[in-house]
């Protein structure tokens, strides 16, 4: 019998204009953890849909083995009859549903049609044990964190029996605590209940902390496997598989002109839009210098976007006060169009559903928030809103076969890099990007930080918010620390380490 659980043979998938698959090979042990690895658009998560049956027999080329014998999947449902679950990075829960109904959703305890609430009941308490899940059964899903919503999906993998669990970038929107509590469940899961992995992730550090083997991808080929028991793989070895060089410095080289403060947040009070009595923001103040990159850390929870979302023409939040000045000048805002107009941007953390219409194309996303610039008598110009496409997608080197490619088939790299443009063109003065590269690799994300460079050598003032620790310590000049709503630290760049941030943040919570 083989070693292998999964042997995917020659794979080749093609779109309209685009070979997305090239003879790609890739095999994964039975009872190993196999990381999946490469730059957005390399063809991993394309892969994973073909070998799930998202991509229907009929719909590519080669040969998929699974436990030896030849599959030949036409839907989801029978890959996962045979025990293969696949848990995508958009999670696929029900909101207003409990744990208990979402983990059999499709799956249901049922005899002649009727649900068994107490087998139902039963089985999820088993499952979120075993997962280590601290909620009960009965909790609503928009009422847990995303860190625990991803363990409800695990178990909602776990109740269909898998044997061949794929994760496709499990922890990019955890931070550094909830991504290490996942990585060591998958270790348990792996080693106590036999469960084979492919975890798809642009965390190297995570990659080798865990996996077994490691495959990268690159324009749809696979480059090199990996042994990361025999020999110790190293961060900068997978790094140049991916981006097909060596990528020495992980964050450009940048000499800030750091000038006058050019916005201030004083004493900033924001209420819960669903419950008024409870503070999210906390009487916040910091600035920001022209020129300036500020980092603001902390765990998930802290509010740091509901500040960011609050003070964006009060986006988010009631009962909101507090001052905001901007060039010395005080000024209100009560909505997002004041905020574009008084020359604030906001880059979501949420790129693909507020950052983007993901049916309309590059140039139309591009110019959205500033189409006055290119129309007159409410008419929008094509030709000259052609010609912004054109240049932003030049000026950030947008990997696209034209301006009028639809967003939504861009990687998520380029798509980052759309939103980027869309308020780049508004002319801003004071950005605040959150997150602004969650889901992106390794070489976008230096492509990212050399954007974010520039515009603070143009004078702008720059906000970045990021849950992953080297990140901020990597860009920011400055780095305010949150936690609870609340401004808990303050620390110059040349004093910054991720040990003082969180350290940090654990002694303000124990106050």
């Amino acid at each position: 019998m083989s070693e292998y659980i999964l042997e995917m043979k020659n794979i080749t998938k093609e779109f309209p204009g685009v070979k997305a698959l090239d003879q790609v090979s890739f095999k994964v042990r039975k009872g190993e953890i196999h990381a999946l690895v490469g730059e957005n658009g390399a063809g991993k998560s394309t892969l994973m849909n073909v070998l799930s049956g998202i991509y229907p027999l009929g719909t590519y080329d080669g040969d998929i083995l699974y436990h030896g014998k030849e599959c030949k999947f036409k839907n989801i449902r029978e890959s996962e009859k045979e025990g293969i679950a696949i848990i995508h990075q958009e999670l696929a829960l029900s909101p207003y549903m409990t744990i208990a109904e979402n983990i059999f959703l499709g799956n249901e305890r049922a005899k002649s049609g009727v649900i068994n609430w107490d087998e139902t009941s039963e089985k999820a308490k088993e499952l979120i044990n075993l997962v280590g899940l601290n909620e009960k059964h009965t909790a609503v899903i928009r009422d847990i964190g995303v860190g625990k919503q991803q363990l409800v999906e695990i178990s909602k993998a776990l109740s269909k029996d898998v044997e061949l669990l794929i994760l496709d970038e499990p922890t990019a929107a955890l931070n550094d605590e909830d991504s290490d509590n996942l990585l060591e469940l998958l270790k348990t899961l792996n080693k106590e209940q036999g469960i084979s992995c492919i975890i798809i992730s642009h965390k190297i550090n995570e990659v080798t902390k865990v996996a077994d083997e490691i495959t990268v991808i690159r324009d749809g080929q696979t480059i090199v496997t990996l042994d990361n028991k025999k020999e110790d793989v190293s961060e900068a070895r997978i790094i140049k598989g991916m981006v097909g060089r060596d990528l020495v410095d992980r964050f450009p080289k940048h000499v800030s002109k750091i000038g006058e403060v050019g916005f201030e947040i004083k004493d900033w009070v924001v209420h819960d839009p669903l419950d008024e009595d409870r503070v999210v923001i906390d009487h916040v103040n910091m600035n920001v210098r022209k020129g300036e990159i500020v980092g603001l850390a902390g765990l998930m929870g802290a509010g740091r976007t509901e500040l960011a979302m609050s003070v964006f023409g009060k986006a988010y939040g009631k009962k909101i006060s507090g001052g905001l000045v901007k060039d010395g000048e005080a000024i209100n805002l009560h909505n997002v169009h004041q905020a574009i107009k008084h020359g604030l941007a906001y880059v979501t953390e949420d790129r693909k559903t507020a950052g983007l219409v993901l049916i309309d194309d590059i140039k139309r996303n591009i110019t959205m928030a500033n189409l006055e610039e290119i129309s007159k008598n409410l008419i929008v110009n094509e030709d000259e809103e052609i010609g912004v496409g054109e240049e932003y997608r030049k000026k950030l080197n947008i990997k696209s076969s034209s301006v009028n490619q639809i967003a939504g088939n861009l990687s998520g790299g380029n798509q980052q890099k759309v939103v980027l443009s869309k308020w780049i063109f508004t002319s801003p003065d004071v950005l605040i990007l959150d997150e602004p590269t969650r889901g992106i690799d390794v070489g976008a994300k230096y492509e990212i930080y050399t954007i974010i460079n520039k515009l603070a050598d143009e004078g702008k003032c720059v906000i970045v918010i990021s849950s992953e620790l080297q990140e901020i310590l990597g860009v920011a000049d400055r780095v305010y620390i949150m936690n609870e709503g609340k401004i808990v630290g303050e620390v110059d760049k040349n004093e910054a380490t991720q040990e003082g941030i969180m350290s940090c943040i654990i002694q303000s919570t124990a106050k």
